[in-house]
């Protein structure tokens, strides 16, 4: 194709997308359900340096965490990493493809920075797929938390002292409270779970968590909950990760983590905070 036509055809479709984002309600990080909003609070981190060390890669990893569970933004900061971040890792026709899908969520600045000189790449599978770097380094846990605002590491400092007196993993349980609200007290889900460990109505009551809004009675329960699970499959911290988020029935089911993408993600996710180590193939 001549570039001329090409240029054509792009503009042609960027309109298009245009238009889808201005029909979809636009994604702004703060509208984002609380999972996806604490993996792009440590993705951007990642990419910053804030607290840790500046890593690229991991960036795209956490960001697409949040896309993979529908995250205009994660898809838009994929892309923008792809089209101007660090030199070895631009990838114009690959960040076209995914800045795209951003604006097919309704991200209305994706756009700007599309690359119109070339095409776009088709996306090979989810983003999970996507391997611009292997990630070598542990995840340096302390420092991201030192990095974050006072009233959350007064949360931090919390679930390390009733991690340790529950019999729980003080780095998983650090690690799952990250994962589900980056230790904000105040989130909620479209689902309704509710604070820092995101414990929904049932599981509330079930573990008595009288205030879910109060850091401690929730900590306590999520550590319950944690507790119980640990019990349940034996101290295998993957399969009790990933009944936290999909729940034990699931697990049961399926024998093993499920074959959900954002399950497998969040698996991934929290035994890589805590400096676990992740099974194969997920």
């Amino acid at each position: 194709m001549r570039p001329a036509a090409r240029q054509i055809c792009f503009l042609l479709f960027a309109c298009l997308l245009g238009l889808a984002g201005v029909a979809a309600r636009a994604q702004t990080p703060e509208l984002e359900a609380p999972r996806a909003l604490a993996a792009l609070e440590q993705g951007l981190a990642a990419e910053l340096g804030v607290g840790i060390r500046r890593n690229a890669p991991l960036a795209i990893r956490l960001y697409c965490d949040a896309a993979l569970t529908g995250s205009a933004e994660g898809f838009f900061r994929i892309g923008r990493i792809l089209a101007r971040g660090p030199v070895h890792l631009r990838n114009p026709a690959l960040a076209n493809a995914y800045l795209a899908q951003a604006v097919q969520l309704g991200h209305h600045g994706a756009i700007d920075y599309f690359d119109e000189a070339v095409p776009f790449a088709p996306l090979d599978g989810d983003c999970s797929k996507l391997e611009v770097a292997p990630i070598t380094e542990p995840f340096d846990l302390d420092g991201y938390l030192a990095g974050l605002s006072p009233m959350r590491r007064r949360v931090a400092d919390l679930i390390r002292r009733h991690a340790t007196r529950s019999g729980v993993d003080v780095r998983i349980a650090l690690a799952v409270a990250m994962a589900e609200s980056n230790l904000d007290a105040l989130a909620v889900s479209p689902k309704n779970a509710q604070g820092v460990m995101q414990l929904i109505p049932g599981t509330q009551e079930r573990f008595g968590v009288a205030d879910a809004f109060d850091p401690e009675s929730n900590i306590r329960g999520g550590l319950a909950y944690l507790r119980w699970l640990k019990a349940r499959f034996d101290g295998d911290w993957s399969l009790v990760v990933a009944a936290y988020n999909a729940g034990e029935g699931a697990v049961d089911r399926y024998q093993g983590i499920p074959p959900f993408r954002e399950t497998q993600a969040y698996v991934r996710r929290v035994l890589f905070f805590a400096g676990h180590a992740s099974r194969p193939g997920i």
